[in-house]
């Protein structure tokens, strides 16, 4: 891969995004209501994904289902060009082959885990931003702590001006957990579903095969990421004291705990549909949108640099 391959890898990101934010949006809300709440002692203001949306419509505007959009296009762009990069150095150095020159599923994982890692942390105070974004909303809907931020740029001088540099990267920990998982299922099932699919001879159209591997690989990652997604929603979007400390989890084992306890397994799992629904589109879109992107650049771009 060159260097232009990993832009173009985080703008295919961006693009996805822009067609899932709305999910991403009723699953933040859907994994704060009821926060520390018995099971059937709270209102749910959200039930499933459509009345979530036609909800949100109703009482905030159809706008506001894009709420958090900036921050979501620029922590996509990050953590994919980040993880594109490492994933794919590995691969040219040879770290992801066994002797027969296969590409190794174990490694793979790995690789895509160490990446993906990487480009989170780079880009955790744009997540952090994103699900406090997501949260808002108007007080008839009103779910989990509410930030008033007016803006992604307003929200980064608050954050600054309250806990300094240090407050962007508050409740990384979950987030680095999450994207551990979410990343070596998703880079390491891709690629292994996606020849398993060509060999047998299943689906041969190129943008089909795409489709079915990002769904099968978005499948699993949704299966696997629920409880940490949820965590890490909760971690971010909690209010916090001056010295940056959270006044509702301690760290990741507390609000595990915590949410165990008040809220039983099912807590664990709220907003699952949605993250199911959000997963498998985005990881289908961000693959098709990045090989529809090499083919214009190889078509278009290159030959204009050769001429």
């Amino acid at each position: 891969m060159t260097k232009s391959d990993f832009v173009l890898g985080g703008v295919a990101a961006m693009g996805a995004v822009v067609l899932t934010n709305p999910i991403d949006v009723v699953k933040t809300r859907m994994q704060l209501q009821g926060e520390l709440a018995a099971r059937g002692t709270y209102v749910k203001p959200y039930r499933n994904l459509a009345q979530a949306m036609l909800q949100i419509v109703l009482n905030d505007g159809l706008l506001a289902l894009e709420k958090g959009l900036a921050p979501a296009l620029c922590y996509q762009f990050v953590l994919n060009s980040v993880r594109l990069s490492v994933y794919s150095n590995a691969l040219e150095m040879g770290y992801l082959q066994n002797e027969d020159g296969s590409i190794s599923f174990y490694r793979g994982m790995f690789f895509g885990a160490l990446g993906g890692c990487t480009g989170t942390y780079f880009a955790s105070p744009f997540y952090m931003i994103k699900a406090q974004q997501h949260a808002q909303a108007v007080k008839s809907i009103a779910v989990g702590f509410q930030h008033k931020h007016t803006s992604m740029m307003d929200a980064l001088l608050h954050i600054y001006r309250t806990n300094g540099i240090s407050g962007f990267w508050r409740a990384a920990l979950p987030s680095l957990n999450r994207t551990f998982v979410a990343s070596s299922v998703q880079i390491g099932t891709f690629p292994k579903a996606k020849a398993f699919l060509k060999d047998q001879g299943w689906v041969t159209h190129p943008v089909l095969l795409s489709f079915c591997a990002g769904l099968t690989s978005g499948t699993l990652v949704a299966v696997a990421n629920s409880p940490l997604d949820v965590v890490t929603t909760r971690m971010y979007n909690q209010p916090v004291d001056e010295k940056g400390r959270g006044l509702m989890y301690k760290g990741l084992v507390d609000c595990f705990t915590r949410i165990l306890k008040t809220e039983g397994f099912h807590g664990m799992y709220k907003g699952f549909w949605p993250i199911y629904f959000r997963s498998a589109p985005h990881t289908t879109l961000t693959f098709v949108f990045f090989e529809k992107l090499l083919y214009l650049r190889d078509r278009y771009v290159i030959p204009l640099h050769k001429n």
